[in-house]
């Protein structure tokens, strides 16, 4: 099979209005009755009108008395009347019918104890005071709900008292969803044994179907195919003639030789649009079948997620009669320089986070196949295709996949990797009222520089000063004279050499990087494992040029302990804590100190205090120091207070 390739491009706006007009979106909707009761989250087809009124009666509205409002007239402290019970006044209960001829309350609080048959008053009540009449919440035969309406528990509570007991609503629109693959397996057959080399666990057809749900659809996930043409057909063929309004096809839509969904589309109808300007996501197609919309989403997950939102969130909403639903901005800055290709509209996944009187964005992994982005992104910061990408600071519109309310609850942590922040980032919500914690791994350097310009409540370091042998001080001096901080230790924590178990290569210090057959990753400039590194290297009088992947860079000690374990490169320098988790040998370098460095000015915030309150509880010393690699002696001790000039 020919690899495809994308002809035409077209721009997230042509897309969707290419989409929006290819169908009767009408014709393909359809109604049901349905009962009331069982019709939350429904759409109404037709206006509803009350068939009872309600009340429908003259009924009480307070615990009282019940009486005619006319006999009432003159009553007053000086000159207080009285009324016969069970002929000028009648005992009566909230909710109660009025007895005939009466037409007010008096408040049961209002009336002196009945005695001998009578009941004193002190106040006059005027005519249907404390009543509720007739027809006062609903009128029979008025319009309770117009078309078009999603009802929430209070509108069906509304059409029940209205006498409305069956509703005509909107078909939920069911969607089809075919998953292709030969490399997938089912879930299932992956619970008691991993996947092989190769193979990968199929969730996509999940995850388009909690997507279908959530949108108000019915979602219909058809038997996986193979990557093979007649196979892809002939299942969207088949699919395209079921009882559905709708067909996904997931994966086989990009350039490789085995993308099949465009020929089939292609072979059974028509397709529309093959590739938009949108990452991820490019590789969406859209396309006609018999009348019918049929779409394929790229294979990875997050491609796949913004194709649904961007083309068939919309069409479902179609479908129900709802115009589409726009999620709220706010206003923010990146925490970070954000880089984007030219020509593309980016979908940055961000964590908010409020820092002083702004939103700050920190980005989570860009991958197309990194899930997990998802799951941990509060926003979706879009990138135009025009712009070469945002710097820190700018200001940027983010749309709200959270509320506002987490915004404020985020302890937002720009700064070096550690592990110790993820135990941290677990047990703050757990201890402190959904108190959330967002960490930014862009180094130390750059963590300082982010907290200088008001993009984080505190940043992680430990930059080594070669010249004094000394921890953060001279740096946080440097690059914040002006502004007043605290250097809090966290933690001591061992550096070293990581390396595939036996340490095959036979590495034993930093010297052997610069022998031949040996391929190092490296942390990011700007690091201080990079900072430790280049001194140790220029005090062993090694040249950076001679070690083979001086220049592969990651950003965390996880990524550089995946790198080696998973034969990337033999070696990386990192914790020690890192290397355990994975399995990996360890060669000792240097024991440093990791500081947090915190603005006077947030010392007091809630989220700050919080922090500082879990590295006072031992248990977490205890957790933290079984992590390996740690000493925890000094945790929580303040080493330095700034005195800005």
């Amino acid at each position: 099979m020919k690899r495809t390739v994308y002809l035409r491009m077209r721009s997230l706006e042509d897309a969707r209005a290419t989409f929006a007009d290819a169908f009767d979106w009408r014709a393909l909707s359809g109604t049901e009755t349905v009962a009331t009761a069982d019709a939350l989250g429904r759409v109404t087809a037709e206006p509803v009108f009350a068939r009872y009124s309600s009340p429908a009666y003259h009924g009480a509205a307070m615990d009282g008395y019940a009486v005619r409002a006319d006999r009432t007239f003159g009553a007053s402290e000086e000159h207080p009347l009285q009324l016969r019970l069970g002929r000028d006044s009648h005992p009566i209960n909230t909710g109660q019918p009025l007895p005939e001829g009466t037409n007010a309350v008096i408040m049961i609080e209002h009336v002196q104890q009945p005695a001998d048959g009578r009941l004193e008053i002190e106040a006059a009540v005027f005519p249907w005071q404390h009543v509720r009449r007739v027809g006062e919440d609903i009128v029979a035969g008025e319009l309770i709900l117009p078309h078009n309406h999603r009802l929430a528990a209070a509108d069906v509570a509304a059409l029940l008292t209205g006498g409305v007991f069956r509703v005509t609503v909107r078909t939920r629109p069911r969607v089809a969803i075919l998953a292709t693959g030969t490399e997938l397996v089912d879930w299932r057959d992956a619970e008691q044994e991993a996947p092989a080399a190769g193979a990968i666990i199929e969730s996509n057809s999940v995850l388009l179907a909690g997507l279908v749900q959530e949108a108000g659809g019915e979602p219909v996930v058809l038997q996986r195919q193979p990557d093979e043409l007649e196979a892809v057909q002939a299942a969207v063929d088949r699919a395209v003639d079921e009882d559905v309004m709708m067909v996904l096809v997931n994966a086989g839509v990009s350039a490789g030789s085995e993308e099949f969904t465009s020929h089939a589309v292609k072979a059974l109808g028509e397709v529309l649009v093959h590739g938009v300007q949108a990452m991820p996501g490019k590789p969406t197609l859209l396309g006609r079948v018999r009348g019918k919309p049929v779409v394929g989403t790229p294979g990875y997950p997050v491609s796949a997620w913004v194709c649904f939102d961007q083309f068939v969130r919309p069409a479902i909403e179609r479908l129900l009669g709802l115009p589409e639903s726009a999620r709220e901005r706010v206003p923010a800055i990146p925490g970070r320089r954000l880089p984007s290709k030219l020509g593309h509209e980016e979908f940055l996944r961000v964590h908010l986070g409020r820092v002083g009187d702004q939103v700050v964005a920190l980005p989570l992994k860009r991958g197309a196949g990194t899930i997990t982005s998802l799951t941990r992104a509060d926003g979706i910061l879009r990138v135009p295709p025009e712009s070469e990408g945002r710097e820190a600071g700018d200001p940027v519109e983010v749309e709200l996949l959270r509320t506002r309310s987490d915004m404020e609850r985020t302890l937002v942590v720009v700064g070096s990797h550690d592990i110790t922040l993820d135990l941290i980032a677990d047990r703050l919500p757990r201890l402190t009222s959904g108190l959330r914690l967002s960490a930014s791994n862009v180094g130390s350097l750059a963590g300082l520089l982010a907290l200088r310009d008001g993009r984080s409540h505190l940043g992680g370091t430990h930059l080594l000063d070669p010249e004094i042998g000394e921890y953060n001080v001279s740096y946080v001096q440097r690059y914040l004279p002006d502004l007043p901080v605290r250097l809090v230790t966290l933690a001591h924590r061992e550096q070293g050499l990581m390396v595939r178990p036996g340490n095959p290569k036979g590495i034993q210090d930093l010297a052997d990087l610069g022998r031949g057959g040996v391929v190092f990753v490296n942390r990011q400039a700007g690091s201080g494992t990079r900072v430790l590194l280049d001194y140790h290297l220029q005090q062993g009088n090694t040249d950076p040029a001679a070690i083979q992947g001086y220049d592969h860079e990651e950003f965390t000690h996880m990524a550089v302990a995946v790198q080696v374990a998973s034969g990337g490169a033999d070696a990386g320098l990192g914790i020690l804590a890192a290397a355990k988790a994975l399995g990996l040998d360890f060669v000792p370098v240097a024991t440093e100190r990791y500081d947090l460095c915190i603005p006077e000015a947030f010392m007091e915030d809630r989220r700050v205090t919080a922090l500082l309150d879990i590295l006072q509880q031992a248990d977490f010393r205890q957790a933290v120091g079984a992590l390996g690699g740690y000493h925890v002696e000094e945790m929580g001790r303040v080493q330095f207070r700034s005195r800005p000039s």
